[in-house]
């Protein structure tokens, strides 16, 4: 650009350069209009139409005119003045120096000189700017959402009433800080949203943001920690001084337990140096935060127990909110907020839906009415109806149906057995979940077939009675095809691990076992929440427990189930023709479920139980 500048504006024009022979030859022949006469070079003009002939060009080439101007160098010859005067040729004096000479190659300069300066600014605050350079590695990567953006407010948040109810104060405390600071009230510095993940802990922080008219600060735990020491400490303290600058505000720190994992007092590979400087910024900062600028640091995890115990200490986040797993009641408002914008038909019924998906969270029961919407568009339906909800709840629960997956006809009827086995050992065993599904349409990446089965009504505990009878429904379907096919197949690899599971939470933790007592040995318990859906928390066996008592508790873990799957025979056994007449609809039909599937397990409990009435009283009190 400078270059062109200079061209265009210098008024330099293209110069000829000739040998100083040559220009005596062409002042001779009277070709030379003016010369100027410098300390290096002379420079002068053609007259006009006595331009020397083009100079022949390099391989063949065309041949290109001469520029208008001339320039050779200077030669100490006392002819040439004579000479110039003797054709009447204009000539003059010029220093190599001068302005008058080398101001267009000063512009040139300068302009090529303030051009890189300009060039490498630009780069250098664009590089400044952008996550993940050089220049930025002490830059807080916090995403800053002003007030006026943050759209989401309580309205859109169900299912957490509690935790909304606990959030309240914060609001109250950001929209009127006088109204607490008059009567000497210290609002908590920080609020730790604990819970399973996706049950909303980062909406309900955006929420609180929504409803108090405030900027919304968010950032991730991992976002701190780098390859550098010294980086992430450098980030938080930048975090701080941004919140402090748009104060009133919320800071939401995504992910916690990357960040504050409880520091070790071990020294080698496996301690991280820079996230326990990181940690130990973030602890200072929080403690030297002014209560009156009405910044609240919120944070959610989902692993409270890892959290170092000095980010928990009263000061810090000294208030903690729990965000469970919504009830029946609070899956039917979460249903109805995802739904808003989903046309339904009339036979969709939420209340059903809600029974129907036990254990799910926020996030999965957004899942569930996107996949419903999305099998609703792609069968070219204007509303979606139950039939798309009972669909995308299969294949939430189950995985993607597998329409190409060619059985076996022993095998389908194996696998039919199998789950029919599940559903009426349980039933006829007197489970307190109602048999909704049986299907053998393989699912997933290994399930062939499953068995749905829902609680009727929300449970918070499970008695000795009716955690055994949930062992007879798992070992209902290893128990069927010992029956029918006299032998068990791999299929119950699943469902062994789970009643075993089952078993072992029942003596170590629960004491359930009259051979080990009312003691729980089991250590490092990890909380409910991070055990999924199904099954115990998980846990690891005490150091403390003696060979004696290890093999106490094998035995009993043993026994336990085997007395299941010793009912499930039995059970069966005597009413081993319903269980063929089910597995022959299920084979022909591949699904039962609804109105048929309630008429079939009520016929078989109306047989077991007259079958059972016509026993001697010995046998029954036996069974």
């Amino acid at each position: 650009m400078a270059l062109a500048l200079f061209q265009t504006y210098s008024g330099l024009e293209a110069h000829d350069p000739i040998r100083y022979d040559e220009l005596i030859r062409f002042v001779e022949e009277g070709r030379v209009d003016w010369v100027q006469i410098g300390d290096d070079a002379i420079r002068g003009g053609y007259k006009e139409g006595q331009k020397p002939a083009p100079r022949p060009a390099a391989r063949g080439g065309e041949a290109k005119p001469r520029p208008d101007v001339f320039v050779t160098g200077r030669v100490d010859d006392e002819r040439l003045v004579p000479l110039l005067e003797e054709h009447r040729v204009a000539f003059r004096g010029v220093g190599d120096s001068a302005w008058s000479e080398q101001w267009p190659w000063l512009i040139y300069i300068g302009l090529s000189v303030v051009f890189m300066f300009l060039l490498w600014g630009g780069l250098a605050r664009r590089m400044g700017n952008q996550a993940g350079t050089v220049l930025a590695f002490g830059k807080s990567k916090g995403k800053v959402v002003q007030e006026s953006e943050v759209t989401v407010t309580f309205d859109d948040v169900a299912g957490v009433e509690e935790a909304k109810e606990e959030l309240k104060e914060i609001i109250g405390f950001l929209e009127t800080p006088e109204k607490y600071s008059r009567i000497g009230a210290k609002i908590p510095k920080g609020v730790l949203l604990v819970g399973p993940p996706g049950t909303g802990k980062t909406l309900l922080a955006r929420a609180v943001a929504g409803e108090a008219k405030v900027p919304f600060i968010s950032i991730s735990g991992s976002e701190f920690v780098e390859m550098f020491v010294g980086v992430g400490a450098a980030r938080v303290r930048d975090m701080f001084e941004q919140a402090a600058k748009a104060a009133p505000c919320i800071v939401f720190i995504d992910e916690l337990d990357a960040l504050g994992r409880s520091r070790g007092v071990s020294v080698g590979p496996g301690t991280n140096e820079e996230r326990e400087q990181t940690l130990n910024q973030l602890l200072v900062e929080m403690d030297g935060f002014a209560p009156h600028r009405a910044v609240i640091i919120m944070a959610a995890t989902n692993r409270p127990e890892i959290l170092d115990p000095a980010l928990l200490r009263p000061g810090r986040f000294d208030r903690q909110v729990l965000v469970d797993r919504p009830d029946r009641a609070g899956r039917e408002q979460i249903l109805r907020v995802h739904s808003r914008g989903v046309p339904l038909a009339d036979d969709v019924d939420l209340v059903v839906l809600a029974s129907r998906t036990p254990g799910f969270v926020g996030a999965d029961l957004a899942n569930l009415v996107n996949e419903a919407a999305l099998l609703a568009a792609r069968r070219e339906k204007d509303q979606v109806s139950m039939q798309e909800f009972s669909e995308a709840i299969d294949r939430v629960v189950a995985g993607l149906e597998k329409k190409t997956r060619l059985i076996k006809d022993d095998e389908k009827r194996r696998v039919a057995y199998h789950e029919v086995g599940h559903a009426l050992a349980g039933f006829l065993a007197g489970g307190e979940d109602t048999i909704h599904k049986i299907s053998i349409v393989p699912r997933g990446m290994a399930a062939l077939g499953y068995t749905m089965q829902l609680p009727t009504e929300e449970r918070y505990l499970m008695t000795e009675s009716s955690i055994r009878k949930k062992l007879v429904g798992l070992l209902g379907g290893r128990a069927a095809e010992e029956v029918v096919f006299g032998e068990a197949s791999t299929g119950a690899h699943n469902d062994i691990e789970k009643a075993t599971d089952i078993a072992r939470a029942m003596v170590v933790e629960y004491g359930l076992s009259d051979a080990v007592g009312p003691v729980s040995v089991s250590s490092e318990r990890r909380p409910m929440f991070l055990s999924g859906r199904e099954g115990p928390g998980g846990f690891k066996m005490g150091r403390d427990v003696g060979d004696e008592l290890s093999n106490t508790i094998d035995k009993e873990i043993r026994r336990i189930v085997e007395e299941a799957r010793a009912r499930a025979l039995r059970l069966l056994r005597d009413n081993r023709s319903t269980l063929d007449r089910m597995s022959e609809i299920l084979i022909e039909r591949e699904v039962l479920e609804g109105t048929e599937l309630e008429q079939l397990l009520a016929e078989a409990r109306r047989v077991h139980d007259e079958r059972t009435a016509s026993r001697p009283r010995d046998s029954q009190a036996a069974e």
